[in-house]
């Protein structure tokens, strides 16, 4: 077997991942590019597909460990792939796919969140309003796996929250969402990976400006 053909894994599809987001900041793709070939990463099984996305990119090298050995023509490069999900847990039904490619994403309202959600996002804004939404459980999971998104999580005031699992990339992460075991109606728990963008877990402003003039 060829070593192009040989499977990927999420790491490689990751590692390849960073490397197109560094081809951004060098000025080598633009935003459309840079998504276009994330979505080829993100669906590619094999060390070819992903070496397509990088032949072109001179100066973007892969580390050792995922080089192509003895390929003639085709440059060294690097892959990745977002955190896999912790979905489905068995038992549990799969995630709710949520996708967004630069483009503004929002769920707000009376929408029916399930007990696992997938957020698998690329240079979006990108806004999860649970202040009104219908539960199924009392603990709702939320992986990210983003690239130069902006993503805000808005909770009720009783909500905690726990974003110690996500891991962050050139990244800020925050949560003014009060931590700690489940113990309230609703308690989200943020996992996964974001790259270069921002991800804030927070309250309403009507509850934010209630809890400031009570002094909490």
């Amino acid at each position: 077997m060829e070593p192009r053909d040989l499977r990927v894994s999420d790491a490689e599809r990751e590692h390849v991942g960073e490397l197109l987001q560094r081809a951004v900041g060098q000025g080598m793709l633009s935003l459309g590019e840079f998504t276009e070939r994330m979505d080829t990463v993100l669906a590619a099984k094999t060390r070819g597909d992903l070496n397509q996305v990088l032949v072109d990119l001179p100066g973007i090298q892969i580390r050792p460990e995922f080089q192509e050995q003895n390929l003639p023509g085709i440059s060294q490069a690097s892959y990745p792939a977002p955190t896999a999900a912790a979905f489905p847990v068995p038992g549990q039904a799969a995630p709710l796919v949520i996708k967004g490619r630069v483009s503004s994403v929002e769920r707000k309202g009376h929408w029916h969140v399930p007990p696992a959600i997938a957020l698998d996002t690329v240079a979006s804004s990108v806004t999860l309003d649970l202040t009104e939404a219908v539960m199924q459980t009392q603990v709702v999971r939320i992986d990210v796996s983003d690239y130069l998104s902006s993503i805000s999580i808005v909770l009720p005031a009783e909500a905690t929250a726990d974003v110690n699992g996500v891991e962050n990339v050139a990244s800020s992460v925050s949560s003014k969402v009060r931590g700690g075991a489940p113990y309230g109606p609703l308690h989200v728990v943020v996992t996964g990976k974001v790259r270069g963008g921002s991800l804030n877990v927070t309250h309403p402003l009507s509850t934010r400006l209630r809890k400031f003039f009570n002094g909490n």
